[in-house]
């Protein structure tokens, strides 16, 4: 499996790292890291023994999730470019929350593989993003997925308080 050496989920601020799917300070997470590959954005995953719907086959809730995670981190990415940042220079992440996620499975996912996450990013608006992304699994396409990432409002931190 190939490693992301910087990630955009290493540059979220500690109240904002606790997602179960991408949150490094969630130590029961799924830790999904997005980093860059040319003009794409790539996140790897490998899922767990019991992460499975039958048999062989990774659950479809898991591969929504790591598409959601995938997906925010992709527009976390690009908007963090676009400020003129890069992850591991130090500078805090923007911090995006999933408008909408849309998922389409198109053959079962196999488990036991390291499953590929390759997201493309359009700037719909100064505030929204739509990410498409293909998860991949021993060289297939499993499924596609697209995530409409807002940029997060102040008062979304305060809900939990």
């Amino acid at each position: 499996m190939e490693e992301i050496k910087h990630a955009i989920q290493d540059e979220y601020p500690e109240n904002f790292a606790k997602c179960y799917g991408c949150g490094r300070l969630n130590e029961n997470g799924l830790h999904v890291r997005t980093g860059w590959d040319g003009d794409k954005t790539v996140s790897y995953y490998t899922p767990r023994k019991d992460e499975i719907a039958v048999p062989g086959v990774v659950y479809g809730g898991l591969i929504a999730s790591i598409i959601d995670c995938h997906g925010i981190g992709s527009a976390a990415l690009y908007l963090h470019r676009k400020n003129g940042h890069e992850p591991g220079d130090g500078v805090d992440a923007p911090k995006l929350v999933t408008a909408s996620l849309h998922v389409d499975y198109l053959k079962p996912t196999p488990h036991g593989v390291t499953l590929k996450l390759v997201g493309e990013v359009e700037q719909v608006s100064e505030r929204r993003f739509v990410v498409k992304t293909d998860l991949i699994a021993d060289g297939e396409v499993c499924a596609k997925g697209e995530v409409v990432a807002a940029i997060m409002p102040e008062s979304f931190m305060e809900v939990g308080t």
